[in-house]
């Protein structure tokens, strides 16, 4: 979670071959709350100065003698191994800001400058970057689990009953690591009763839950289906679950958070991989809101008609188009309904015979078990998938979510 203190206390380096320039804006920084602003006129410096001190955010001169801006972004890069540079462009020239922004600047301010508009966008830049630094960690931390745990399955290949049994711990090891990123235990929340289900494929899969107790009162659900299976969806499902964490602690607009996770996975998923994904937030009342973005039709029971409603997806599936725009939309419960969310595994679940189980078989049961309450509803779909697929081993992970409005 990046706070104010992190913002405020993050490096910065000034870069301006005239002191005057780099007095004034040393000084609106340490006003503003900075504490740590350093500067130099020296644009040969830079490199060196960054490779010792990471800073945050550098406030780059674009015209300066002997070496000019955009060669000190090049020099950058090399130092950037993901290739994002946090600069901030400061020029005179109209006609350089497209350029310093295609040489990998992440924003520019015009001379004469603003000093409130240079405040705020200092700001935004380092609340951007500290993010993207925070979810970078957290992706390369279980990246290198996941080649930790890639690399025991090699184990399997050993023909002793002792060697195979050893592989089969740590392969249960991994599907414990991935049951750890759900919900230990399903909460309490003030009007609700939530059930949840969740049965990958092999040892790890690709689906998942999760909810959260905002601030506004509210609170968020989320079911995922991740393209793929096994490790590398496991890994993908962590990397959203995490940024999804990350996002809602500072902002809480739904569309706002599905969008900024979207450009992140565009950013740092394979070309083929991709997410859909349902998230809904409610609050004690009832009222909420929704966002399907690719995923297969949710259910909603009311229980004062007896009809169900659907919600279907209206935006493509995270991973796919950076430019992709998400809008959420109203959804409110009244007592006894009950919304069901489900990943295509549930519907796709074969018997013996190759059928699938089928959106038509989950609807009549939903109709019939729905006035019996939301706990009746996850009964009769487990037995029914039992009974229908008599053990015979599915192709893709099952996981449905089951939310009544219950006072």
């Amino acid at each position: 979670m990046v706070t104010a203190a992190d913002i405020l206390n993050a490096r910065i380096l000034v870069v301006d071959d005239k002191e005057a320039n780099v007095h004034l804006i040393e000084g609106m920084l340490r006003v503003a709350g900075y504490t740590s602003v350093q500067s130099t006129t020296d644009p040969t410096a830079v490199c060196g100065l960054h490779r010792a001190n990471r800073y945050g955010l550098i406030l780059l001169d674009l015209q300066m003698p002997g070496m000019d801006g955009f060669e000190v972004m090049e020099g950058l890069k090399a130092i950037e191994a993901d290739g994002y540079l946090p600069v901030l462009v400061i020029t005179a020239q109209p006609g350089h800001k497209l350029r310093a922004l295609e040489a990998g600047a992440k924003d520019f301010v015009s001379k004469p400058f603003d000093l409130a508009e240079l405040r705020a966008r200092v700001h935004n830049i380092l609340e951007v970057r500290l993010l993207h630094l925070e979810t970078k960690n957290y992706s390369e931390t279980l990246q290198q689990t996941v080649r930790e745990l890639e690399a025991s399955r090699e184990v399997i290949r050993l023909k002793t009953l002792e060697e195979r049994n050893k592989s089969e711990q740590e392969l249960a090891l991994a599907q414990q690591t991935q049951e750890s990123l759900l919900p230990r235990t399903l909460p309490q929340l003030q009007n609700y009763r939530i059930h949840a289900f969740n049965n990958p494929t092999r040892f790890v899969g690709g689906d998942f839950y999760d909810f959260q107790q905002l601030k506004t009162g509210e609170w968020m659900g989320v079911l995922a289906d991740v393209s793929g299976k096994g490790m590398p969806a496991a890994l993908l499902s962590s990397m959203v679950l995490g940024a999804l964490g990350i996002e809602f602690r500072s902002r809480t607009e739904p569309h706002e958070v599905v969008k900024r996770v979207n450009q992140l996975l565009c950013e740092k998923s394979l070309p083929f991989q991709f997410v859909t994904l349902f998230l809904f937030m409610l609050g004690p009342d009832g009222a909420g809101r929704f966002v399907s973005a690719g995923h297969n039709v949710a259910y909603l029971f009311r229980s004062a008609t007896g009809l169900i409603e659907t919600l279907a997806p209206d935006a493509f599936a995270l991973g796919m188009f950076d430019s992709a725009c998400y809008h959420y939309r109203p959804l409110h419960l009244e007592r006894a309904d009950i919304l069901v969310v489900y990943s295509d595994g549930l519907t796709d679940a074969e018997n013996p015979a190759e059928e699938m189980f089928g959106e038509e078989r989950l609807i009549e049961i939903i109709q019939r078990e729905a006035p019996s309450g939301s706990l009746a509803v996850e009964q009769a779909i487990l037995h029914a998938m039992d009974d229908f697929t008599h053990g015979t081993p599915q192709t893709d992970d099952i996981t449905f979510l089951v939310v009544e409005k219950s006072t």
